[in-house]
């Protein structure tokens, strides 16, 4: 529920809500904070800006494609498809949460905060010569709007309209003066070449490759199998600060496997370069090879600073069954984490408790100080927990035993109204049986979920487990055609306008949105709000810890894990710039060490 403008001002009197704080300089925008960068800087500190260009890498992808538009709600895109495009600005990745001119060459913000004026650079041209111009512009942000994923509206929700005020000058208006991120949000847009797109169906999936201005282009599509990229030679942004030292290769190839077991056999064979490890098992025992341990291939973990999100089981709410939260709460009893880390992970990994772990946005402790009094202005909507009880997931002794943890689980499954019958676990008002089951689409997750949906069953519950190809996946979670599925909910530093795609209830009922869980409740909605529109980074932490507390004990969600570092293997072809950028990998400033 997005606060009406009215409500807004009437919070703003009450101090409820406080006035917009953006830094912005004709050179960039950043939110709660100075720039990093100033406008005479050359490159960002986590490139080489001499790094050597050329050479090819061979990448891989789980899964397939059938669609080469990544902006609207049909099909699947294939992996690399964001380099084709380029955007209005660029974030760098060792602030929270800056961007830096890219197709704009300045960028206005104005004193009430109720528009933002980019300029376009001169340069700035498409693939085919053509200049970026203010009428690509404004009919990009008409048609996402209007034709793409339903993510877009929902995103540019109090963006009111885009004005050309200049041959090269265009200004998007906003509908809240509130919202800190808009003007940064609006930069992020890419930008289509109209002239392209006039005698196209952008509402179609296509498998032609697109017109784009970004570094790279498609040159090379196998649908569903391989899709190549080439570096642009004449790109016209090359030597912009914010590019120097990154796009060094000149082709990108991204094979893509149905299966991650085979993928991983692959890489050993050399069938590819570069893989991020995300199995705990595979990163201990796969790798034990003679490329290895002659240095042919160099295992790494790199740290980062990324908030880690939430990667969980999470509950379709839609579903009857799952609208109690007591349900919810009582099946997260029969997740053995701790067994699973020490059996599986080899006790890699840590346990998730936050909707934005690894970072200070998560909620810890019992609430207190500013985050407290935003709560406070709830509790008569909230449980008492939120405000007594530390969240804490059920945790055992890591032996498999369960009998006191299922235990539990029947007891809050009987204050709900569900009872052991001979036709198993039953809701003794209406004679519903407990079935469900857990759709998946990448089968290494089979063996976490079946020991799940096996306790699941001690229960009386028919628990089952379902693997599905991407697409038909990607179908069922854009129609919510699922009852528990795995999911993972990103975060930045800088949380904003995004939530309300996670947990609102518009995106509840929007197809295509992030909201896998079916979130609606008021309180949510307007937690969100304040942490869109808070003033500064004291007030934005505070906020997003409330929402983050509200949300755990909501039990939306039974968490997993997560890793504070990238793990990467990668045959010895590679050399990086000294610096780790602290928010990304990175690997658009990587470059081969021997081109060809």
């Amino acid at each position: 529920m997005l606060l009406s403008r009215a409500t807004r001002d009437l919070a703003l009197v009450a101090g409820l809500l406080a006035p917009l704080s953006v830094t912005a300089a004709d050179h960039g925008l950043s939110l709660h904070g100075d720039l990093k960068y100033g406008p005479d800087f050359t490159h960002f500190d986590y490139v080489n800006p001499d790094a050597p260009k050329g050479g090819s890498v061979r990448l891989s992808a789980l899964g397939t494609f059938d669609n080469l538009n990544p902006y609207i709600l049909r099909g699947t895109s294939p992996s690399g498809m964001s380099d084709v495009f380029d955007t209005l600005t660029v974030q760098s990745a060792d602030e929270p949460f800056s961007s830096y001119g890219l197709i704009a060459e300045t960028i206005e913000v104005a004193d009430d905060s109720s528009w933002v004026r980019f300029t376009l650079r001169e340069e700035a041209r498409f693939h085919d010569g053509e200049p970026i111009t203010v009428e690509d512009v404004i009919w990009t942000f008409d048609t996402l709007q209007s034709d793409g994923h339903p993510q877009f509206r929902m995103y540019y929700s109090e963006v009111e309209r885009a004005e050309k005020v200049g041959e090269r000058a265009v200004k998007f208006h906003f509908t809240s003066t509130e919202n800190a991120e808009l003007p940064l949000i609006v930069g992020q847009m890419p930008v289509l070449p109209k002239h392209y797109w006039e005698d196209r169906d952008f509402t179609r999936t296509t498998t032609e490759p697109p017109l784009g201005s970004g570094p790279y282009r498609v040159s090379r599509v196998d649908t569903g199998r391989a899709i190549v990229y080439e570096r642009v030679e004449d790109y016209w942004a090359a030597d912009l600060p914010v590019n120097r030292g990154r796009f060094n290769f000149d082709r990108l190839r991204f094979d893509y496997y149905r299966d991650a077991t085979v993928a991983v056999e692959a890489f050993k064979a050399g069938e590819y370069d570069l893989r991020q490890e995300n199995i705990a098992r595979n990163w201990a025992t796969q790798y034990d090879i003679p490329a290895v341990r002659d240095g042919r291939i160099i295992m790494e973990e790199i740290d980062h600073e990324i908030p880690t999100g939430m990667q969980a089981f999470f509950f379709n709410t839609r579903k009857d069954k799952f609208a109690d939260p007591r349900v919810r709460k009582a099946l997260g009893y029969a997740f053995d984490f701790e067994w699973t880390n020490r059996t599986l992970f080899n006790d890699s990994y840590a346990r998730t408790k936050s909707f934005f772990s690894n970072s200070e946005l998560a909620s810890e402790g019992l609430p207190e100080g500013r985050e407290l009094e935003i709560l406070e202005n709830y509790r008569e909507q909230l449980s008492e927990a939120v405000f007594d009880t530390v969240y804490e997931p059920p945790t055992t002794e890591g032996r498999g035993g369960m009998r006191a943890n299922l235990r539990r689980a029947l007891e809050l499954l009987g204050e709900a109204g569900w009872e052991v019958g001979d036709d198993g676990l039953t809701h003794t008002e209406t004679g519903e049986v407990m079935r469900l089951t857990v759709l998946l689409d990448n089968p290494s997750f089979e063996r976490v979920t079946l020991p799940f949906t096996n306790n699941l069953e001690r229960l009386g519950i028919d628990a089952n487990v379902r693997t599905v190809d991407s697409s038909q996946y990607q179908n069922r979670m854009d129609e919510f055609d699922f009852d528990m599925t795995v999911q993972q909910i990103g975060q930045s530093m800088s949380p904003g306008n995004e939530q309300r795609s996670y947990w609102s209830c518009a995106a509840a009922e929007t197809g295509g949105s992030r909201n896998y869980a079916g979130i609606c409740d008021e309180a949510v909605d307007s937690l969100i709000d304040r942490v869109i529109y808070a003033a500064d980074r004291d007030e934005l932490v505070a906020a997003t810890r409330a929402l983050d507390r509200v949300l755990l004990h909501g039990h939306y969600v039974i968490p997993h894990w997560y890793l504070r570092s990238f793990r990467l293997v990668y045959w010895d072809k590679f050399e990086r710039p000294e610096i780790s950028p602290d928010f990304s990998l990175g690997f658009d400033t990587w470059w081969k060490k021997d081109t060809d």
